[in-house]
C-alpha cells in the first residue's frame, strides 16, 4: 500500500490505515439521518394515527410541523441567498426558478392519496420501519417501484 494520501482520502485517527472520504462522509449522513429519524419517531410525525388525525382535520399536530418547517425552510433560502454562502466544496449556493407544468397537480395528488392510504411519505418510511412497524416494508417497496416505474415511462410521459 502507498504512503501517500490522495485527495479522496484522510488519515485516520486510530490507526496509520487511509480511510475514504466517501466513506467518511456516508457515515456523516447515515449518523445525521438515524438522528433525524429518531426526532420523527419521538415527535409523532411518523405515526399513522397522526397523519390520519391531520387527513381527517382531527388535529393541528402535523400541520403546525409541516407549517413550521416550511417557515424554517423560507428563513433558510432567504439567509442564504442574502448571506452568499458557500456549499461545502466552496461553490456559491444559487436557486434556478422552477416552471410549473400541470403534471405536478396529478402527480401531487398521487403522492397525497398514497400518503393518506399508507399513513407514511418517502422520508418517514425508514423511521418507521426502524421503529419496527415492518409491514411499512411493502409501502417501501412500492415506493421504489413507483420510482423505477417513473423512470421507466418518463420519456413518454407529458413534462
Amino acid at each position: 500500500m502507498s504512503d501517500k494520501i490522495t485527495d479522496y482520502e484522510v488519515q485516520s485517527s486510530e490507526s496509520s490505515m487511509p480511510v475514504n472520504t466517501s466513506t467518511m462522509h456516508n457515515l456523516r449522513y447515515a449518523l445525521v439521518g438515524i438522528v433525524f429519524g429518531i426526532v420523527f419517531v419521538r415527535a409523532e410525525i411518523v405515526s399513522w394515527f397522526r397523519i390520519q388525525e391531520m387527513f381527517r382535520l382531527q388535529s393541528f399536530h402535523m400541520y403546525g410541523v409541516i407549517g413550521s418547517a416550511v417557515l424554517v425552510g423560507m428563513i433558510s433560502v432567504w439567509l442564504i441567498k442574502k448571506s452568499g454562502v458557500k456549499a461545502i466544496d466552496g461553490m456559491p449556493v444559487t436557486f434556478q426558478p422552477k416552471k410549473f407544468h400541470k403534471g405536478q397537480i396529478f402527480g401531487g395528488l398521487m403522492f397525497g392519496l398514497g400518503w393518506a392510504m399508507t399513513g407514511a411519505c418517502p422520508g418517514p418510511l425508514f423511521a418507521q420501519i426502524g421503529s419496527g412497524v415492518t409491514v411499512v416494508l411493502v409501502v417501501l417497496l412500492s415506493a421504489v417501484a413507483g420510482t423505477w416505474m417513473y423512470g421507466y415511462l418518463k420519456e413518454k410521459l407529458p413534462h
